[in-house]
Protein backbone atom coordinates (compact mmCIF):
# COMPACT_ATOMS: atom_id res chain seq x y z
CA UNK A 1 0.00 0.00 0.00
CA UNK A 2 1.36 3.24 -0.99
CA UNK A 3 0.53 6.30 1.57
CA UNK A 4 -1.80 9.20 0.56
CA UNK A 5 -3.06 7.99 -3.13
CA UNK A 6 -6.31 9.95 -3.40
CA UNK A 7 -9.80 7.75 -3.31
CA UNK A 8 -7.45 4.83 -1.96
CA UNK A 9 -4.96 5.44 1.05
CA UNK A 10 -5.57 9.32 1.58
CA UNK A 11 -5.86 9.15 5.39
CA UNK A 12 -2.69 6.58 5.95
CA UNK A 13 0.30 8.57 6.59
CA UNK A 14 3.78 5.97 7.19
CA UNK A 15 7.39 6.70 8.20
CA UNK A 16 10.05 4.92 8.97
CA UNK A 17 12.67 5.52 11.97
CA UNK A 18 15.85 3.48 11.98
CA UNK A 19 18.14 4.52 15.07
CA UNK A 20 20.93 3.34 17.73
CA UNK A 21 18.77 0.50 19.62
CA UNK A 22 16.88 -1.04 16.37
CA UNK A 23 13.88 -1.94 18.10
CA UNK A 24 10.56 -0.41 16.79
CA UNK A 25 6.97 -0.72 18.31
CA UNK A 26 4.80 -2.94 16.15
CA UNK A 27 1.45 -1.08 16.97
CA UNK A 28 -1.53 -0.42 14.71
CA UNK A 29 -4.06 2.08 15.54
CA UNK A 30 -7.23 2.30 13.60
CA UNK A 31 -10.41 4.67 14.15
CA UNK A 32 -10.63 8.10 15.13
CA UNK A 33 -9.02 9.50 18.30
CA UNK A 34 -12.26 9.61 20.29
CA UNK A 35 -12.65 5.82 19.50
CA UNK A 36 -9.63 3.92 19.08
CA UNK A 37 -8.75 0.34 18.74
CA UNK A 38 -4.94 -0.41 19.87
CA UNK A 39 -3.13 -3.53 18.76
CA UNK A 40 0.12 -5.09 19.22
CA UNK A 41 1.99 -7.67 16.90
CA UNK A 42 5.06 -9.54 16.85
CA UNK A 43 6.00 -8.47 13.74
CA UNK A 44 5.51 -6.05 10.95
CA UNK A 45 2.22 -7.08 8.51
CA UNK A 46 5.08 -7.82 5.53
CA UNK A 47 4.83 -11.17 3.44
CA UNK A 48 7.72 -12.61 4.91
CA UNK A 49 6.24 -12.63 8.09
CA UNK A 50 2.89 -13.83 7.54
CA UNK A 51 3.14 -16.16 5.43
CA UNK A 52 5.96 -17.92 6.25
CA UNK A 53 6.06 -17.66 10.18
CA UNK A 54 3.70 -17.67 13.07
CA UNK A 55 3.10 -14.46 14.18
CA UNK A 56 0.26 -12.76 16.68
CA UNK A 57 -1.74 -9.41 16.51
CA UNK A 58 -3.81 -8.79 19.84
CA UNK A 59 -5.98 -5.68 20.79
CA UNK A 60 -5.13 -3.98 23.92
CA UNK A 61 -8.17 -3.79 26.05
CA UNK A 62 -6.63 -1.86 29.20
CA UNK A 63 -7.71 1.70 28.93
CA UNK A 64 -4.08 2.60 31.14
CA UNK A 65 -1.74 0.46 28.65
CA UNK A 66 -3.70 1.50 25.80
CA UNK A 67 -2.64 5.05 26.47
CA UNK A 68 0.87 4.63 27.11
CA UNK A 69 0.75 2.86 23.77
CA UNK A 70 -0.55 5.80 21.79
CA UNK A 71 1.55 8.60 24.30
CA UNK A 72 4.84 6.54 22.71
CA UNK A 73 3.24 6.30 19.28
CA UNK A 74 3.14 9.98 19.32
CA UNK A 75 6.22 10.55 20.64
CA UNK A 76 7.43 8.14 17.79
CA UNK A 77 5.65 11.00 14.90
CA UNK A 78 6.94 14.08 16.37
CA UNK A 79 10.60 12.61 15.76
CA UNK A 80 12.53 14.95 13.26
CA UNK A 81 15.71 13.92 13.32
CA UNK A 82 15.67 9.96 12.51
CA UNK A 83 12.15 9.90 10.57
CA UNK A 84 11.67 9.57 7.07
CA UNK A 85 8.22 9.70 4.75
CA UNK A 86 7.64 6.65 3.13
CA UNK A 87 4.38 8.27 1.36
CA UNK A 88 6.61 9.92 -0.98
CA UNK A 89 8.65 6.48 -1.70
CA UNK A 90 12.02 8.53 -1.72
CA UNK A 91 12.51 8.17 2.22
CA UNK A 92 13.58 11.72 2.66
CA UNK A 93 14.41 12.38 6.58
CA UNK A 94 11.33 14.74 7.95
CA UNK A 95 12.46 18.18 8.93
CA UNK A 96 9.75 20.73 10.27
CA UNK A 97 12.74 23.43 11.40
CA UNK A 98 11.91 22.49 15.32
CA UNK A 99 14.37 21.94 17.39
CA UNK A 100 15.68 18.20 17.25
CA UNK A 101 13.65 15.40 18.58
CA UNK A 102 15.31 11.70 18.92
CA UNK A 103 12.08 9.86 19.58
CA UNK A 104 14.35 6.79 21.07
CA UNK A 105 15.31 9.12 23.79
CA UNK A 106 12.25 11.07 24.08
CA UNK A 107 10.93 7.39 24.81
CA UNK A 108 13.41 6.85 27.08
CA UNK A 109 12.61 9.86 28.89
CA UNK A 110 9.11 9.15 28.85
CA UNK A 111 9.55 5.63 30.85
CA UNK A 112 11.87 7.07 32.96
CA UNK A 113 9.50 10.22 34.29
CA UNK A 114 6.82 7.03 34.59
CA UNK A 115 9.27 5.18 36.62
CA UNK A 116 9.92 7.68 39.10
CA UNK A 117 6.35 8.87 39.40
CA UNK A 118 5.50 5.71 40.47
CA UNK A 119 8.49 5.32 42.73
CA UNK A 120 7.38 9.04 44.40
Amino acid sequence: MIPGVPGMSENIKAISIVDKFLEHPRLFIFKTPEDQEVYISSADLMTRNLDFRVEITCPIYDESIKQELIDTFKISWKDNVKARDLSSLDNQYITNGERAYRSQFETYDYYKNRIQTKND
